[in-house]
């Protein structure tokens, strides 16, 4: 049920032609509804008016009828109730073969009711038919009146039915009392209500086939936008993923063919600049391969011309010997930077391979601490690293995760506080959990500026153009850190607030190809202003 339910959202969410043809059929069944509604009052209110000016006036018929009968009675006749039973008499028997009921009042049914004695009516009615309305407005008033209200019968067994219906009432004078007595005539409404019910059946079955019909002009007339729509989001898809050549197909000269046709040309003009960008990479990548590489034998010879320079420095002056120690520390930079340059370029060119092993993180960062300690002392710095105990294992490259936390550790060596304000200190931690190994590299120095945690990992960006390299960096460094980073399926981010310090974490995943979802470290540190204030509110 849930999966149904799911796949129902799915299609409803995906679906511009479902939801266009639901929206139009609500919207079309509450118009329908409204009519219908308004149609069925108007014609019950034309045929309950027609029925009442039918009854009144055959109960007038009727009235006028008896009181000719009683003005043709001899003065002799002084028995009320007989008189009153003549008259009703042929009254209720003209009523059960037109269709209606009788009830002849006594002189004192408005005080008493009708069925308290005195009154003659039609066999098996129940006098309560009359409403107390109507005997009280003969109470008070002789003039004809009517009014809606159920007719109820008892049957020989002792059921009593209701139907609604209309009463008439008329008064008449008898002679032989000279008392006043209201006749009522009891008109049901069944034929009525059998055609509003014929009525309301043939506005339903006309609405529900509007409905249908409705519903398929809709589905008809979306299908012809939606196909073309859907047509081109699949070239779109194509050309997405790669497939350059894949075009739209035009028919007609409608404004879809006009999106169709104009789909085409911007994919046309998309492949020609694609292809262009591919080119210009591929010239750009083959460039600084080579120029790495030839730059290689005349950076032989003068390393090894620099050597020489270097190792009789003692024998100079004092101003070439320092002139031989910078040509020897921007000679170890030019290497770096070439070696930098091939590994980009093969990144560049998708030759970058991964070599796969268990590695303890927590070996990596001591070593390189270690290894990295001495410049960390020549500019004042403290290591300290918090790793746990046991092992944290992942499946990786070792060569290439120990350049990514040397790349990681350098880079705050070089960004760490000034040892006079008490913040020259890099701690490195490492964590991990059963699916992810983290290493986060935290410093106190300058810290980053909002924005550019996303720009220190593009290649020779710096925060401050005017800093100097004192450890020798290429500015490649944090490039090539997350493009090792990413070969490994991991994640390298970077947190800073100004004069904060930064935060750089690495994750990677502890089987490899195996999809993270969370890292054992939390990108912005526990000592930061952010964290300490979220913690005391």
């Amino acid at each position: 049920m849930g999966t149904t339910v799911r796949r129902g959202l799915t299609f409803w969410r995906r679906s511009i032609q479902a939801r266009v043809v639901a929206s139009t059929l609500v919207l079309s069944a509450v118009v329908v509804s409204v009519v219908g509604w308004f149609l069925l009052q108007q014609t019950r209110d034309g045929l309950l008016e027609n029925r009442v000016d039918a009854v009144v006036a055959e109960a007038d018929n009727e009235s006028a009828e008896a009181l000719e009968r009683l003005v043709a009675v001899p003065g002799t006749e002084t028995d009320a109730s007989t008189q009153a039973s003549e008259l009703a008499i042929p009254i209720i028997a003209r009523g059960q073969t037109r269709g209606f009921d009788v009830v002849l009042g006594g002189p004192d049914s408005s005080e008493t009711g009708l069925a308290a004695g005195g009154s003659v009516y039609t066999p098996g009615l129940d006098t309560s038919s009359v409403p107390r309305s109507l005997l009280d407005h003969f109470a008070a008033s002789s003039d004809t009146a009517w009014t809606y209200a159920p007719i109820r019968t008892v049957a020989e067994d002792g059921s009593v039915a209701s139907e609604p219906g209309i009463v008439v009432g008329s008064q008449v004078r008898l002679p032989s009392d000279g008392r006043a007595r209201t006749l009522y005539f009891l008109f049901p409404l069944e034929e009525e209500r059998e055609t509003l019910a014929l009525v309301t059946r043939a506005l339903l079955t006309a609405g529900g086939l509007l409905l249908v019909l409705v519903a398929g002009m809709t589905w008809l007339v979306t299908r012809q936008v939606v196909t073309p729509i859907r047509a081109a989001r699949r070239v779109a898809e194509r050309l997405a993923a790669g497939r350059l050549q894949e075009r739209v197909r035009v028919s007609g000269e409608d404004d879809l063919a006009r999106l169709a046709l104009s789909f085409n040309q911007m994919a046309s003009n998309l492949q020609r600049q694609i292809r262009q960008l591919e080119e210009l990479s591929r010239v750009q990548r083959r460039f600084v391969s080579d120029v790495s590489h030839e730059l290689r034998t005349p950076l032989t010879t003068v390393r090894m011309a620099g050597d020489v320079l270097f190792d009789a420095r003692a024998d100079f002056d004092p101003v070439t010997a320092r002139a031989a120690e910078l040509l020897q520390t921007e000679l170890d930079r030019f290497e770096t930077l070439l070696v930098d340059l091939l590994e980009i370029s093969r990144f560049d060119a998708g030759a970058a391979v991964l070599e796969l092993d268990d590695v303890n993180l927590v070996d990596v960062a001591h070593r390189v601490v270690e290894r990295n300690r001495p410049l960390a002392e020549q500019r004042g710095v403290s290591l300290v690293v918090r790793a746990p105990a046991r092992p944290c294992l992942a499946e990786a490259d070792v060569r290439r995760v120990e350049r990514i936390v040397r790349n990681l550790v350098t880079n705050a060596i070089d960004h760490a506080g000034p040892p006079e304000r008490g913040r020259s200190r890099v701690v490195v931690h490492v964590a991990g959990d059963d699916h992810a190994a983290a290493i986060a590299v935290r410093d106190y120095g300058v810290g980053l500026a909002p924005g550019e945690s996303a720009l220190v990992f593009n290649r020779f960006w710096r925060a401050d153009p005017a800093r100097a390299r004192t450890s020798g960096g290429t500015g490649l460094g944090l490039s090539i850190s997350l493009e090792d980073t990413h070969l490994h399926g991991g994640w390298l981010q970077a947190w800073g607030r100004p004069d904060e310090g930064a935060q750089f974490r690495v994750t990677l995943p502890r089987r490899a190809g195996t999809p993270l979802r969370q890292s054992p470290l939390p990108l912005v540190p526990a000592d930061a202003r952010e964290r300490l204030a979220g913690a005391t509110s």
